[in-house]
């Protein structure tokens, strides 16, 4: 059964910057994809950036300030930010998609809006709070 477990996570104050990890266990293959998700207080669930070997997508909005990569020996995807605010305060999820059937969806990244279970990313971890104070 497929794993995916984050952590990095924690309490910064603006301006600085937080490095997320995700480890996933368990696959017998290479997940086609693999992605960082965060969800804030009332609000819907959002796209950060995913990696697969089609290349890597941003969100528009936080792509000057978030970097996604892998080390695909050990199956660990890291997500870099900087330049935090009060704004990016959220749960930060770790997401992978195994399925054959969607590895073409890869390529364009999530579907929206993100709801765990439809469309692509298939194992999601529990979550991990980045807190950002002023």
């Amino acid at each position: 059964q497929v794993q995916v477990r984050e952590s990095g996570g924690g309490s910064v104050q603006t301006g600085e910057s937080l490095r997320l990890s995700c480890v996933v266990s368990g696959s017998r293959n290479k997940p086609y994809c693999m992605g960082w998700f965060r969800q804030a207080p009332g609000k819907r669930r959002e796209g950060v950036a995913s990696i697969s070997t089609f290349g890597t997508v941003y969100d528009d909005t936080l792509k000057t300030r978030v970097t996604i990569s892998q080390e695909n020996a050990e199956n660990i995807l890291y997500l870099q930010m900087n330049g935090l605010n009060p704004e990016d305060t959220a749960m930060y999820y770790c997401a992978v998609e195994t399925r054959f059937l969607y590895r073409s969806t890869c390529a364009q990244g999530w579907s929206t809006p993100v709801v765990p279970g439809q469309g692509p990313f298939n194992t999601w971890g529990q979550g991990i709070q980045v807190t950002v104070s002023s």
